[in-house]
């Protein structure tokens, strides 16, 4: 039997749960920052904790698709995907003789982060897919919780939202959108 060339760690049926979250942002003509651009955190009331929208992605549904549906559950905010210009590993469409080098691409949904977390208790790992939202309608939809879920949305220029952001994984990722978003994107 062979040994694969690079470590690899496999998670089947059952050992994984598959999540989907966003950066949500939305202009602000009277924000202090020239871009007027505001990044949207989720206030945990139970634990005080500073997050950004994400939860599970239901049975059938795209990653895409679960990052936008749980950011306007977990916010009210109605949003959609935001296009940007950022780094990615993905070819082309049509097109399979690229080496697999990071490029920059104009136009892109991808997502702009993951996440590999481990459950307790030997559970497996949660997997959760990042994307880049802006928000399409105002004002904010009402009643969008679950039950279970105390969520207050607040929206902060970019700074101020990853100065507040309780995890630093959360920060970084946040970190990386706005530097997208703004136009600083590096290989």
């Amino acid at each position: 039997m062979s040994i694969p060339r690079y470590p690899t760690k496999q998670y089947l049926a059952g050992e994984f749960v598959i999540s989907a979250g966003s950066v949500l942002f939305r202009h602000n003509s009277t924000s202090s920052i020239s871009s007027g651009l505001e990044i949207c955190l989720i206030h945990n009331l139970d634990r005080d904790e500073w997050l950004l929208p994400k939860g599970r992605k239901d049975r059938g549904e795209s990653l895409a698709g679960a990052a936008v549906r749980e950011t306007f559950e977990e916010t009210g905010y109605p949003c959609a995907l935001w296009p940007q210009r950022m780094p990615t590993r993905a070819p082309v469409p049509g097109v399979n003789d690229e080496a697999d080098l990071v490029a920059v691409a104009d136009g892109l949904v991808e997502p702009v982060g993951v996440t590999i977390r481990e459950l307790p208790a030997g559970r497996g790992v949660k997997i959760i897919w990042w994307y880049v939202t802006l928000v399409t309608g105002e004002p904010r939809v009402e009643g969008t919780l679950a039950e279970y879920e105390a969520y207050e949305p607040h929206f902060l220029e970019p700074d101020g939202a990853i100065a507040r952001l309780t995890f630093q994984n959360d920060r970084e990722l946040v970190q990386k959108a706005w530097d997208i978003v703004a136009g600083n994107t590096v290989l």
